[in-house]
């Protein structure tokens, strides 16, 4: 499962979706599934009754966020064992957020490089930003 905060926009909540297929497909993982931890569906509930559907007898939970703090901390672990409660046999692991990693700092250089070139006219479509105008100088 891979969790956020959920967001009212939907696209952010579209957001997660296109992640947990990313991952998916790039782990060559046999069951993915998006959660939100409020305000969207699906709940991490539902996620986790849909990998027990699907076949798990282990849940991995993967926190999309980038440093620890009281959702990773607190509010996920929560969830989980209230999700878990329905499933008994089923174990589960919520793992640390994406955090500290040698590759944010490659991630980062590309993302800068990419607006850049969309601030400066260098590129004419925005496949991230798309119609928000985010990358220009202001």
């Amino acid at each position: 499962i891979v969790i956020d905060h959920g967001s009212r926009r939907a696209e952010s909540n579209r957001l997660l979706e296109s992640v947990a297929d990313m991952f998916a497909e790039a782990a060559s993982c046999p069951i993915v599934e998006p959660a939100h931890m409020e305000l969207a569906e699906p709940s991490l509930a539902t996620a986790f009754a849909e990998c027990v559907r699907r076949g798990a007898k282990r849940v991995v939970i993967f926190p999309y966020f980038l440093a620890p703090g009281r959702h990773w901390n607190e509010d996920i672990p929560r969830l989980a064992a209230e999700a878990a409660r329905s499933h008994p046999g089923v174990t589960y692991l919520v793992t640390a957020p994406i955090g500290l990693h040698t590759l944010m700092a490659e991630i980062m250089q590309q993302r800068i490089e990419h607006c850049w070139e969309q601030a400066t006219g260098a590129n004419d479509r925005c496949d991230i930003c798309q119609s928000n105008n985010g990358c220009r100088f202001r």
